[in-house]
């Protein structure tokens, strides 16, 4: 989330779309009501179903599932053309008045620098114009037609109401009703926020889903105030956390990344990450890079990283391409990994195309599950008749199942959705033969570090020379590890303004990432978490809600990062010419002509006056100081949002380019050659299926709970009455749901929730699939839902595409 959930309260307009807060974050969605009663605020709700949040909306729109970048960009182009955009945000926030580049061209569904034969693009032609000195060129009347306004007006131009509702679903009435609450927020005193989910996460495209809606949002003014932003509803209690601590693939702590094999060197390294301002006078933070690198090293590696070897640079491997889980799946497939370690994971259930995972996991020669209960993956070896039909005989992996604790039996802190690192403790001693993750995971290295010091190994030191300065070695505590993300300095740091004054003595906890250095005098396992616990203690642990602006900001509840600041890019809250804020009663930050103060941290540098030349703007991790609508770097399919079809789809052309094939699906997503050919075509499987979540169920926890098991005991789809009819079906009676990659049998759920959208002229009904069921647990076995989905994913998360494919059904 850009804001957090008690700012949900100060909105005039909700919008839920790519998700269903009602009922997968029934606690957060209170927020939303508070915003009904005290605002008078508006719910809108766009989705295939008509969900509980859609009971509760004001206005509901149903979309077709896998069209969300369509709809958005007519809601774009209804902005754009209609002049209903916060104009002097716009032009002093976004980088609307930067000049692209004259190498910039898009055609045919292509962005320039397109190689089809690697489907990914080279991004230089999307870079702006510069001057002598390197600096971006800039229009700021807008008006240039190479100016980033003037090129997305273009670009989005061709989203009409007529084209959106063709690709789309959605009638034109309600696709423009949609649009006219979303443009009432376009005014300085409205704001809007905007909460998604899997719902736009889990899409071949999901990325610029959500990149689309950010576009939007800036337009109105409404990313950085009370009441704006964009917020993802986390799934799961800690998997912000899960992003924040660099556990993907190509990832680092604090949103750094791992280098890949041309950068041989920190300097290489460096220069990609560590950039300078396009902009005069403006911060560009991760111009700090080397200070969060450097310190992360230490923390690591301690005596080990020294300025000599560049920080222990090359302890760290370097990449020759994404290892995220369909490709760890695919290389299983072929044998080249042998063991794997799985913890608090499911792959079994969790990973798309169900054969394919079990295929891979009989080909290894041991598999280690970190879980709290049996799942299908420690399990996946066992023949469970139709739900998991194997042959036991053939498979000869190893499987270690180590019993772990559950969040209850443990203390530590969970990062929320909200950034929020709140810190719990523990309840209950867990049973058996259960250990902690921690110790687990310890016990393991333990082992493995001694029998490389004991027999040696080729590259061992970044093993042996691991600093491990715990208590317990083999049983590190929760709060040790708090302390040592949050980071120490390791020797006396100084005032650079004032040598004589001691920020920090050699030993102390940090009191924010603004202390860390690049010459070893630090160590923070996460930059972004220093802060969380200083030398006055654990700031996660703190419980005082006090909101003294009476707009929920109560920053002494928990910790939130950066820097405990509850909406980032809060410099955005107020008037550019005058410091001010927008909507004086939810003032975040002011300037009062000598310091940015307010109600939270201010997101910017403290002495910046915004009206000076050249003035400090608030996006302060971006090169250009502001927020960008036009990305010249960072996404795999291009500069500007773009709508394609998902991979498996009843259109068998994409409708903004009939003519071509490469543009039909998204042509920078990665799909491996044997996947592609078990996609299905629309005349087998002509019906579009989406998954989803139950409020009775919690992924595939709950259904070892017996209360759980009782209020939702079995397995069922959920079809409208229409298809219901044309097919046969009855609602209770069962039905068989097939895609290319196998079936699943269920009872259906004949439902007026979900009804049928006319698509280009033609008909298309929407299967909905819950997904909580399986062969192991209280509930009745049922068929794993990913046995359908296919093996693809998100061209720059690889998240796989769970939210729109197609099946077919019939009666069982």
């Amino acid at each position: 989330m850009t804001n957090h959930w008690q700012d949900i309260q100060n909105a005039d307009v909700v919008l839920i779309m790519g998700g269903n807060a009602a009922e997968a974050h029934p606690c957060g969605f209170k927020w939303v009501i508070e915003a009904k009663k005290q605002n008078k605020a508006r719910l809108v709700v766009v989705d295939p179903r008509f969900t509980r949040s859609a009971a509760m909306a004001d206005y509901y729109a149903p979309v077709r599932a896998g069209s969300d970048i369509a709809f958005l960009s007519g809601v774009l182009n209804y902005l754009l053309s209609n002049d209903k955009i916060q104009t002097e945000y716009v032009r002093h926030y976004t980088n609307a008045p930067f000049i692209v580049g004259p190498d910039y061209k898009f055609e045919d569904g292509l962005f320039s620098g397109y190689n089809a034969e690697k489907r990914n693009y080279d991004p230089k032609s999307w870079g702006y114009a510069l001057d002598d000195a390197g600096m971006a060129k800039v229009d700021m009347t807008m008006q240039d037609p190479q100016c980033v306004l003037q090129v997305m007006k273009r670009h989005f131009s061709r989203y009409t109401p007529e084209l959106v509702s063709r690709i789309t679903g959605t009638p034109q009435d309600k696709f423009l009703k949609v649009c006219d609450y979303i443009a009432s927020t376009s005014v300085p005193n409205r704001t809007m926020t905007v909460m998604y989910a899997l719902g736009w996460t889990q899409h071949s495209t999901g990325s610029q889903m959500i990149r689309t809606a950010a576009i939007m949002q800036l337009l109105l003014g409404n990313i950085g105030v009370a009441g704006g932003g964009m917020n993802a509803l986390r799934g799961h209690s800690n998997i912000q956390g899960l992003t924040d601590l660099g556990l993907l693939s190509n990832s680092l702590p604090g949103y750094m990344s791992l280098a890949r094999d041309g950068e041989q060197s920190l300097d290489v390294y460096y220069k990609t990450r560590a950039l300078k301002p396009l902009r005069p006078n403006q911060m560009s933070y991760w111009q700090n890079y080397p200070k969060f690198f450097v310190s992360m090293q230490k923390s690591w590696w301690g005596n080990a990283a020294t300025a000599e070897n560049e920080w222990a640079f090359h302890y760290l491997p370097k990449i020759d391409k994404l290892y995220d889980v369909l490709q760890a799946f695919e290389l299983m497939n072929k044998g080249a990994i042998n063991g794997y370690i799985c913890q608090g994971f499911n792959p079994v259930g969790s990973f798309p195309d169900k054969k394919k995972i079990v295929d891979g996991l009989s080909k290894l020669k041991f598999l280690v599950t970190i879980d709290p209960l049996v799942t299908e993956t420690s399990e996946f070896w066992k023949n469970y008749g139709a739900f998991n039909d194997v042959k036991t005989a053939d498979i000869q992996t190893t499987v270690f199942r180590l019993p772990s604790t559950c969040f209850a039996e443990e203390e530590g802190s969970l990062t929320n959705s909200s950034r929020w690192l709140q810190w719990h403790w523990k309840g209950a001693e867990p049973p058996g033969e259960a250990m902690g993750d921690i110790e687990i995971v310890a016990g393991i290295f333990s082992r493995i570090r001694a029998a490389y010091l004991k027999e040696g190994g080729a590259f061992p030191e970044p093993i042996t020379q691991l600093t491990w300065p715990y208590k317990i070695p083999h049983a590190p505590s929760a709060q040790e590890l708090a302390m040592e993300y949050s980071g120490k300095a390791l020797a006396d740091l100084v005032d650079p303004k004032d040598p004589t004054k001691v920020l920090a003595k050699a030993g102390e906890q940090l009191s924010g990432f603004g202390l860390l250095r690049d010459d070893g005098s630090t160590a923070s396992g996460c930059w972004i978490y220093s802060g969380a616990w200083t030398q006055a203690g654990n700031q996660m642990a703190r419980r005082d809600n006090a909101d003294p602006y009476g707009i929920g900001q109560a920053l002494n509840w928990s910790w939130a990062w950066p820097a405990n600041r509850r909406i980032i890019y809060n410099g955005a809250s107020v008037n550019p010419t005058t410091g001010q804020p927008w909507i004086p009663k939810r003032t975040l930050v002011k300037w009062d002509g000598k310091a940015w103060i307010g109600s939270d941290v201010p997101d910017i540098r403290p002495d910046a006056n915004p009206m000076d030349p050249d003035a400090v703007r608030p996006f302060i991790m971006t090169a250009e100081g502001v927020a960008r609508l036009f990305a010249p770097t960072g996404m795999a399919e291009g500069p500007l949002p773009e709508h394609y079809e998902p991979f498996e789809s009843p259109l068998v052309n994409n409708l903004m380019h009939p003519k071509s094939e490469v543009a039909r699906a998204n042509p920078a997503a990665r799909i491996f050659k044997g996947d592609l050919e078990r996609l299905g075509v629309p005349k087998d499987f002509p019906y579009v299926a989406t998954s989803y979540r139950l409020t009775e169920h919690f992924h595939y926890w709950t259904k070892n709970v017996r209360t759980s098991a009782i209020i939702q005991p079995q397995q069922f789809v959920e079809i409208g009455e229409e298809l219901a009819k044309e097919k046969g079906i009855e609602n209770g009676g069962w039905v068989k749901v097939s895609s290319k990659r196998g079936f699943i049998k269920a009872v259906a759920l004949v439902s007026k929730r979900i009804n049928a959208l006319q698509v280009d002229g033609r008909t298309v009904h929407t299967v909905g699939l819950p997904n909580h069921w399986g062969f192991i647990g209280l509930a009745k076995p049922g068929y794993l839902v990913n046995t359908l989905t296919p093996f693809v994913g998100d061209a720059n998360t690889q998240t796989p595409e769970y939210k729109s494919f197609t099946v077919n059904i019939e009666k069982a």
